[in-house]
């Protein structure tokens, strides 16, 4: 294939690496701040939950055990997952930019 493809799939996992990082860097920071319990009418607070309960609420659905003892460990498996998705998709999709 041409040099524009390559560099097309290139930037594509380039691209899902980035914002596979940066959401994971808003769920560390949205699990950091439940332990606080800050203001939940803050806009920034309200920005997190919004970006990242939705993703929590399935994880607590599709894995009922992820909640021990009144401890939610939906963040680590959401965490687990974006890890995973970085080591498997990106890395797939460079390798493949790279034999193109």
């Amino acid at each position: 294939m041409d040099v524009i493809g390559v560099n097309f799939v290139g930037a594509i996992a380039k691209i899902f690496d980035m914002v596979l990082t940066l959401y994971l860097w808003i769920v560390i920071i949205s699990a950091l701040l439940s332990w606080v319990n800050p203001d939940p009418y803050n806009p920034i607070v309200r920005a997190l939950r919004n970006l990242t309960e939705p993703v929590f609420y399935r994880v607590r659905r599709m894995i009922p055990f992820v909640v021990v003892g009144g401890l939610d460990l939906s963040p680590i498996a959401v965490i687990l997952g974006i890890q995973f998705l970085q080591w498997f998709v990106v890395a797939s999709l460079y390798g493949l930019a790279m034999r193109m």
